[in-house]
């Protein structure tokens, strides 16, 4: 009887998202280096003044111009696409450079954005404030309402549906799969902003959308060390539109960032899994303090899309919020009391971060815009870390014993 091979079963099998954080995407130089190099270089050399034609042509890949091509950052975009289940990856400055790029190409004068209320206050205000002076509107539906969403689009001109999900800073649970239904009815592009989730927790482009927004600012590097940004999608609106994009515009990230991201990618799966931990803990504790009138967690029974966001995503997050029925006055008397959690408005940090949204992340916002989005006065916004619970309970426990 002759011996079986069992090298083809191996190779046939898709690697877990894990084994993709630590292996997709790189490239070994002839020196054979185990961890990835950084290529910390402006431009690359041509082997003859035909080979430069034929790489600046497009006639043959290869580097040119580390403002559109290097090697450290293409290891980076490879092992994102991975994982978001992607075609193909460019990465950017920053998360809004990445937000920019991908209305840019998408979109044209005339066309029509409809957002979800409640985005990251600087996204709203790129999309209130410079967007329209190129003749794109914008107007805004509730991330959980369908109903709001279709009463929002403009049959014909509509082009964009735009949602974070879980949204900032309420952590609301958007469907979809329903929102992509709803926007391919219309002939428009979903676009999921994936920044709290990973595709860790959750991949939007198996779920229907078109395009996938990172920052890489926040759980991808997971120790605030650099700022970047990525756009996940397809070989054309991405691989064509957006790379053209970065190669005229020039929104790059750096090699060095870079490196630091594809090393956050390496550990995400476990930090992510460790951070719905803590903050399912943290946010039971919350639940049961006198002066906390609401939690927001998707984890907790009592988030109204508690269901959905089981069915949708493999873990609750690491981000919650909460509410002081004593307003901006409370809110900020119990921040000013932390010794531990760190006030900053960064987010997807080994550090647990604190933030009090309506005169932060969201303080550029009209009142009425914040108002119509939930960001009340007393709102705020906690960031999980990796500390132990405890700690991170004592400490907003010395806030908690100030206002009583």
């Amino acid at each position: 009887m002759s011996k079986v091979d069992h090298s083809d079963k191996r190779r046939k099998r898709a690697p877990g998202l894990a084994t993709l954080g630590v292996r997709a995407g790189q490239e070994r130089s002839e020196q054979m280096e185990h961890s990835e190099a950084i290529y910390p270089t402006s431009s690359f050399v041509f082997r003859s003044a035909a080979e430069a034609a034929a790489r600046f042509s497009g006639e043959q890949p290869g580097n040119i111009y580390s403002r559109f091509t290097n090697p450290t950052v293409r290891m980076f975009e490879q092992r994102l696409a991975a994982m978001e289940g992607g075609e193909t990856c460019i990465a950017t400055a920053s998360g809004m450079s990445a937000v920019l790029a991908t209305c840019m190409t998408q979109l044209v004068q005339g066309d029509h954005i409809v957002a979800a209320h409640g985005l990251f206050g600087t996204t709203t205000q790129l999309f209130n404030n410079y967007l329209s002076r190129f003749g794109v509107d914008v107007s805004y539906a509730h991330a959980t309402d369908l109903d709001s969403w279709r009463a929002a689009i403009e049959p014909g001109r509509t082009r964009m549906l735009f949602l974070e999900t879980p949204t900032n800073p309420l952590i609301e649970i958007a469907d979809i799969p329903a929102l992509a239904e709803l926007a391919h009815e219309y002939d428009c592009l979903l676009v999921v902003d994936n920044c709290f989730c990973t595709p860790v927790l959750q991949r939007p482009l198996e779920l229907g959308a078109d395009l996938v927004i990172h920052s890489a600012t926040k759980y991808l590097d997971g120790q605030g060390r650099c700022v970047g940004g990525a756009v996940v999608g397809d070989a054309t609106r991405v691989g064509e539109d957006i790379y053209g994009f970065l190669r005229t515009a020039g929104p790059t990230m750096s090699p060095f960032n870079a490196w630091v991201f594809l090393k956050g990618l390496e550990t995400l799966s476990v930090r992510m899994q460790a951070h719905c931990r803590n903050a399912q803990q943290l946010a039971e504790w919350l639940a049961t303090q006198p002066t906390v009138s609401t939690v927001h967690y998707p984890g907790l029974s009592t988030h109204p899309q508690h269901a959905l966001a089981a069915a949708q995503q493999s873990g609750f997050g690491g981000i919650l919020s909460f509410e002081l029925a004593g307003g901006q006055q409370a809110a900020w008397a119990l921040i000013d009391q932390l010794e531990l959690i760190s006030i900053t408005a960064n987010l997807g940090d080994t550090k647990s971060t604190i933030t009090h949204p309506a005169t932060t992340t969201h303080g550029r916002l009209t009142p009425e815009a914040r108002e119509e989005a939930g960001i009340v006065p007393g709102l705020v916004r906690i960031s999980v870390g990796l500390e132990d619970v405890p700690d991170l309970q004592a400490d907003l426990q010395q806030g908690f014993d100030a206002l009583s």
